[in-house]
């Protein structure tokens, strides 16, 4: 009986349901007939059982987690320094699952947030990391920067200056405070946060060209041209730079007007939106300096080279705008 299989019980499971006694006959043979079967397949798949497949899935420690969320913080901050913040914004933002309570991952994200141009997705980011760590001056450094793309100036200040009562001595913090002093139209207190920045950090051009823009509205043309010459020094294709210099050469010694045309030509080769005055002004170029490259970009000499960056600059192409 045991070696039967459930198919060769079926025959009789058939006969005995077609009995003509009564239904309480019928039942107690049709239950003996069915129920045996179901025994007998019991004892079949405790002698003979089956082989299951079962899947194996791994689950990865915590430890292991929270290493790969490190590494891929890691490389999102690669990217950053590369410049490819929309891969540090996925990277980023992949670190941020795996680590949820670690603030550098929600900085990072904010940051790639940022230079992707979307300040408010930065802000959000930046909100969580403070929440985490309170006392983290770069995420009061990060949160300023976010201020100043959205144009508010004063809360910017207010912003980087708690982040600088935490560290003192971060050379971009000095140089945002500078631009939003230059927003809120404060050349002096502009210049000595450029001072500040530079003194801080070697070879910090950005913040010496910018001293150079806060020493041309201020009349003191010779030490502004000195500071884009040192400038130039290390770092010629500085299309910002080489602008405002060759406007500041033209406007202050005819002589030099090769000179100026040939530094216009390199400026507009860099970056063709220099040819545009909105772009010199969201540069935060004074009206000096603004109507200085305009007189030069409006040379004989510059008009393929005018023409060709304003095909090439984003946005509207008119120069004067």
């Amino acid at each position: 009986m045991a070696g039967r299989s459930w198919l060769n019980w079926a025959p009789f499971v058939r006969r005995h349901s077609q009995h003509p006694k009564g239904a309480s006959g019928w039942l107690q043979r049709s239950r003996f007939g069915l129920t045996l079967p179901l025994l007998t397949a019991g004892l079949l798949v405790s002698t003979r059982p089956a082989a299951a497949m079962v899947p194996y899935v791994f689950v990865p420690q915590a430890e292991a987690l929270e290493g790969a969320g490190r590494g891929i913080a890691q490389a999102a901050a690669k990217l950053l320094r590369f410049g490819q913040p929309e891969d540090a914004a996925r990277l980023a933002d992949l670190t941020v699952r795996l680590l949820p309570n670690e603030p550098i991952g929600w900085v990072l994200l904010a940051e790639a947030e940022l230079r992707s141009n979307r300040p408010e997705q930065a802000l959000k980011a930046l909100e969580k990391a403070k929440r985490l760590d309170p006392t983290n001056p770069g995420i009061w450094f990060a949160e300023g920067a976010v201020a100043l793309r959205n144009n508010r100036p004063a809360d910017a200040l207010t912003l980087l200056r708690r982040g600088l009562q935490l560290d003192g001595q971060n050379a971009g913090a000095y140089f945002d405070m500078g631009n939003a002093y230059l927003m809120l139209a404060q050349p002096n207190e502009a210049l000595t946060s450029f001072n500040k920045a530079a003194s801080l950090r070697q070879n910090f051009w950005e913040a010496v060209n910018n001293q150079g823009l806060v020493l041309f509205e201020l009349d003191r043309r010779p030490e502004a041209m000195d500071r884009w010459r040192k400038v130039l020094s290390s770092k010629a294709d500085a299309a910002e730079t080489s602008l405002a210099l060759g406007s500041s050469l033209l406007l202050t010694n005819p002589q030099q007007r090769t000179e100026a045309l040939r530094l216009a030509n390199n400026a507009l080769n860099e970056d063709p939106n220099y040819v545009k005055e909105s772009y010199q002004k969201e540069q935060l170029w004074g009206p000096k300096l603004r109507a200085a490259a305009r007189h030069l970009l409006s040379q004989p000499e510059l008009k393929a080279a005018v023409e060709r960056a304003s095909a090439n600059a984003n946005g509207r192409s008119s120069v004067l705008e």
